[in-house]
């Protein structure tokens, strides 16, 4: 059983090619690209209102250096968004429940961040490694754990977005068996674990938007603290 549920975390393959490979430029094909019309239909018009929407709200405490990162931060925001969703709907693999994927995004991104931070103003990124007014006996301690804080941040950018989502399918998974094992047992317990089954959907469906979110808000806290 236990094989059986964690089964649906690894990558499938077809003639031996990874299908993740499929899952993660499929996303792409559902945004319309931007047409030369006066006027843009509504889905270019949801899509334009959603960039702009959430690029004013991230880029806003940024200074303008950082502005440079808004197309990068804004498409993460709708890659992560998307296979979140996608991840969500029957016969499918969510890529963002693979740890390595999402240390590959988060890795690289926090890395750009902090030399950025060392390129610009050295001063001040040297400093986050010490805070004013440290007592002298604390200085190397101080400094050790700030270091450990620093490259923890990308392990946890990468864990959490794994753990949120890996919890909540494993969770549709179990209540999905049990209320079709009760079908037949029990059918009154089984509508009502098929209601929670329906409530825990709604749930996971506003986790995978928030987790998406998160993501890409803690690295533009991390831009904002080195630019």
């Amino acid at each position: 059983m236990t094989l059986n549920l964690f089964s649906q975390f690894a990558s499938p393959h077809l003639l031996g090619i990874p299908l993740i490979l499929l899952a993660t430029i499929f996303p792409w094909l559902l945004f319309p690209s931007p047409s030369n019309r006066w006027l843009p239909n509504r889905l270019i018009a949801i899509q334009t209102w959603f960039s702009k929407t959430f690029a004013k709200q991230i880029f806003v405490p940024i200074s303008l250096l950082g502005h440079k990162w808004a197309l990068i931060l804004t498409s993460l925001m709708v890659f992560l968004l998307s296979i979140n969703l996608l991840g969500l709907l029957p016969y499918t693999f969510t890529p963002t429940t693979q740890l390595s994927l999402n240390l590959g995004l988060a890795i690289p991104l926090w890395l750009a961040t902090v030399l950025i931070g060392f390129r610009n103003q050295p001063a001040a990124a040297l400093g986050h490694f010490l805070p004013e007014g440290t007592p002298t006996p604390l200085i190397p301690i101080l400094i050790i754990i700030e270091t450990i804080s620093l490259f923890i941040r990308p392990l946890a950018l990468g864990v959490r977005l794994t753990a949120n989502l890996t919890a909540g399918h494993l969770l549709i998974q179990l209540i999905s068996m049990a209320t079709l094992t009760l079908f037949f047992l029990s059918p009154i317990i089984s509508s009502l674990t098929f209601i929670t089954l329906l409530l825990l959907t709604i749930l996971e469906i506003a986790v995978a938007m928030i987790q998406a979110y998160v993501f890409v808000l803690l690295l533009s806290l991390y831009l904002q603290e080195n630019t």
